[in-house]
């Protein structure tokens, strides 16, 4: 293997000449080469806009169904939580309604989601949740009143749809 020091000028002026003639091609390939024109590139842009326009409302409408089911999923978590509370304390016939924060406090509930804590769930065959109304979405809003656990699972109302929802018992809504 030779090393600067042990080759001779000829073999230096070979090696030099072979890296210019690499560069030389290097640029002229990059001289070559032609970029975007304005034209192409305020088409490039049109296109992603009109692409955005499309999909923006679309991911719109999923994100308000998927809160509005949420809330949902809260409302249920409340009544299954208040199903334990009522079998659990049977004995004591007097008890008839219960708030959500009276979940809490129970230790029957650990979060109450959206549903505010001064909803009631009344001790009836099934049981019932009333005095919820929770804003899932800018001013979109359900209100639960005597929503039963049958009736938040048979509501087929999209939340993306109206801006006040009402959920009543056994899969009624208005």
């Amino acid at each position: 293997m030779k090393t600067m020091m042990n080759e001779t000028p000829n073999e230096i002026s070979i090696t030099k000449s072979r890296g210019n003639n690499k560069m030389k091609k290097f640029t002229k390939l990059f001289k070559n080469e032609k970029g975007l024109t304005l034209i192409e590139l305020l088409a490039v842009i049109v296109i992603l806009a009109i692409v955005a326009a499309i999909a923006v409302p679309s991911i719109s409408g999923v994100i308000d169904n998927s809160r509005y089911n949420a809330v949902k999923a809260d409302a249920t978590n409340i009544l299954n939580a208040a199903q334990l509370y009522f079998v659990e304390d049977g004995e004591n016939t007097a008890v008839t309604l219960v708030t959500v924060e009276g979940l809490k406090t129970a230790g029957y509930l650990e979060s109450e989601g959206k549903i505010p804590l001064t909803a009631e769930i009344a001790k009836s065959k099934p049981l019932a949740l009333s005095k919820a109304t929770v804003k899932y979405s800018g001013e979109k809003a359900v209100t639960f009143t005597g929503a039963t656990l049958k009736g938040i699972i048979e509501d087929e109302q999209k939340g993306s749809t109206d801006t006040a929802k009402t959920v009543i018992g056994k899969g009624k809504t208005e």
